[in-house]
């Protein structure tokens, strides 16, 4: 394939801690043909629209700068005020204004314009998730005519929640100036095919592919993203003395058995139901009290956004009731930390914990389930308890799942976790891993990549 042009909201910076896997594999495929990765700097400031480029092992790299007025409007307000909760089916949650949207616009129309000037005529560009939506539009109407892909790393809404979005038609039409547009799960495929259907007027012409009125075709496909699992497998391996963290956290237990959880703070992630589903636990099955602990790691996000205060008031709240409750002078239940782990710290973690708890109200796939697993003793693995919410559901059958709103359900899922024996437990990680391992990272972008490099451009 010629040229890669990768374009996100934040680029992985070759001087910046790669948070996990994706910025591997991109990198990685940039590499390889020789690309471009550009997006947003991070840095908010007046006077605007300065531009940064960084040429390093052969990826060329270009970062924008937003004015506060575009972060606010952009960022802040559209994306994630109205995309962030209809895709993740809280439409109770969107605050529509005019000019948020009008602001999402015309920083699309800027990168547009930025990047169409960087543009050869035989590259193959990669646009990924909600807040470069309509990128390929304003590409297209520059005459850019490459073939330009998009990904939506969350999920997606069913097309009836979609409509309660503002504007949702003007917005979501765009998707159809690309080439090939790809989902998580094939429960987002259909939810989007339901939507180009139902809203847009299109109909199908094959397989995969959809026709709007206007004649404009695009390949709609489920390509579901995976981890890096050698990377995760090397973090998790005990090291000579294993590390500071890790050793007092084995110590503090003292031989009981973990539960973790690790999650941004975010309402999608069902952070009150789970310490509540833990708190049933205790109740339910009493023999498990001074025996296990649940260690949630949710690191704060989005501060400024009253919801996000709000979630991090009721886990406080849920958690001391719980502690207070149950709680001995020698042990706590429910150990609630809320800040960030580096990704090797954590690997550690899931590597000590008897059971991982993965419980979102609403993912696209949720990359800790399977970093979980693969960070396990095969010889003595632990077991995961899955939402049926979280993309990796529909691959993770080996898993225990659970809907994380049924308190008693997910305790009792817990039990069954705590007390499997070992060979149904070796089982059900063999099974698992064999998925993760066959649909690793480096999977997904080969996939994704093949398809666009395949699919004629819109005609």
């Amino acid at each position: 394939m010629s040229r890669l042009v990768v374009v996100s909201n934040r680029v992985a910076l070759p001087s910046e801690t790669r948070a996990g896997g994706l910025a591997v594999a991109l990198t990685a495929a940039l590499a390889e043909h020789g690309g471009l990765w550009f997006g947003w700097s991070g840095r908010i400031g007046d006077p605007p629209h300065a531009q940064h480029e960084l040429e390093q092992d052969g990826i060329h790299y270009v970062t924008v700068d937003l004015t506060r007025a575009e972060h606010a409007g952009y960022y802040a307000g559209f994306a994630n005020r109205v995309l962030w909760p209809t895709l993740h089916n809280r439409t109770d949650l969107i605050e529509f204004e005019a000019a948020d949207y009008r602001a999402y616009r015309a920083v699309n129309q800027r990168w547009a314009e930025a990047l169409a000037a960087r543009l050869r005529s035989g590259d193959a560009v990669w646009v990924h998730d909600y807040h470069l939506i309509p990128l390929a539009a304003e590409l297209r109407a520059r005459g850019c005519a490459q073939r330009i892909g998009f990904f939506l790393h969350t999920g997606l809404a069913p097309a009836e929640l979609l409509r309660y979005m503002p504007r949702h038609r003007e917005l979501l039409a765009t998707l159809a100036d690309y080439d090939v547009v790809g989902v998580q799960t094939a429960r987002d495929l259909a939810a989007l095919r339901d939507y180009f259907r139902d809203a847009l007027g299109a109909h199908a012409i094959d397989g995969a592919t959809m026709r709007l009125p206007d004649g404009r075709c695009v390949r709609l496909a489920h390509y579901p993203i995976g981890i890096d699992v050698d990377a995760v497998r090397a973090s998790a391996q005990p090291r000579r003395g294993g590390s500071t963290g890790l050793r007092r956290l084995q110590a503090s237990l003292d031989d009981r058995a973990l539960i973790i959880g690790v999650d941004r703070l975010d309402y999608s992630k069902g952070l009150p139901q789970r310490m509540t589903s833990f708190g049933h636990l205790l109740e339910q099955f009493p023999e498990w009290r001074r025996r296990v602990s649940l260690l949630q790691i949710a690191p704060a996000s989005r501060g400024d956004v009253p919801e996000y205060r709000a979630i991090r008031r009721d886990l406080e709240r849920i958690a001391g009731n719980i502690n207070g409750r149950y709680a001995e002078p020698d042990w706590t239940p429910i150990r609630y930390v809320s800040r960030a782990y580096p990704q090797t710290a954590l690997c550690g973690y899931y590597r000590a914990a008897r059971v991982g708890l993965v419980t979102p109200l609403r993912d696209g796939m949720n990359l800790v389930a399977m970093e979980y697993l693969a960070s396990q003793d095969g010889e003595n693995p632990g077991v995961l308890v899955l939402s049926e919410f979280a993309g990796a559901a529909q691959q993770l059958d080996a898993a225990l799942h659970v809907n994380p709103l049924d308190h008693e359900a997910t305790a009792a899922a817990m039990n069954q976790a705590l007390a499997m024996p070992l060979d149904e437990r070796v089982a059900r990680w063999r099974d698992a891993m064999r998925v993760i391992e066959r649909n690793d990272i480096h999977h997904w972008c080969r996939e994704f990549l093949r398809a666009l490099r395949d699919q004629s451009t819109p005609s």
